[in-house]
């Protein structure tokens, strides 16, 4: 299920580079990969803290819009509540802690204005998530909505430090999560 997932992020990177290879003016972008953190509520009210990885690819197709793709892997133990019933007398049967991984490939605009090093930003992003757990091997896919935005800091020309912060919505189970997630690294422009 992983190397699926992996073929589908590369696949996905691979094609929004190929589309926005066909957008005129301007040209320029940047790539960014770092570390996240995200408090997510995974086992309908438990909340996790998930670590993982994040990266995204934006190209600009006006000075101060572009477009983003942002692709995210989070892992972490967490506790689950089962979608059974427990027996009469027999509290939290439905409770267990297993591992979970939670992957996210979202899509959308990012807004962004340079104030001399700093360089604010905001963005609506959209696409899937797919959380995965390795004691009963519940899995889900979902739609996913991240809101959120941040800033960078130009440390040389081509190359900044990124602080980002988001509220990502996902609908795991047929159940609403609240999930927020922070991220930190580096920025290369091009």
């Amino acid at each position: 299920m992983k190397k699926k997932i992996a073929v589908l992020a590369a696949l996905l990177f691979l094609l929004t580079s190929l589309g926005l290879a066909q957008v005129p003016v301007p040209t320029k972008g940047n790539v960014f990969f770092g570390y996240s953190y995200m408090s997510a509520d995974l086992a309908f009210g438990n909340r996790s803290g998930l670590k993982g990885w994040t990266g995204s690819l934006e190209g600009h197709v006006l000075p101060w819009v572009g477009m983003v793709t942002d692709v995210s892997g989070y892992y972490g133990a967490t506790n689950l509540r089962l979608p059974i019933t427990c027996p009469v007398g027999v509290p939290d049967c439905n409770l267990i802690r297993a591992n979970a991984s939670v992957y996210n490939f979202l899509f959308g605009p990012r807004v962004a204005v340079r104030f001399g090093r700093l360089t604010p930003f905001a963005h609506a992003l959209f696409g899937g998530a797919h959380v995965s757990e390795t004691r009963s091997g519940f899995s889900d896919t979902s739609f996913a909505l991240a809101m959120g935005g941040g800033v960078d800091y130009k440390l040389v020309p081509a190359v900044a430090w990124r602080l980002q912060g988001e509220y990502l919505r996902t609908r795991f189970f047929n159940t609403n999560q609240d999930n927020l997630r922070f991220s930190t690294g580096i920025v290369l422009r091009f």
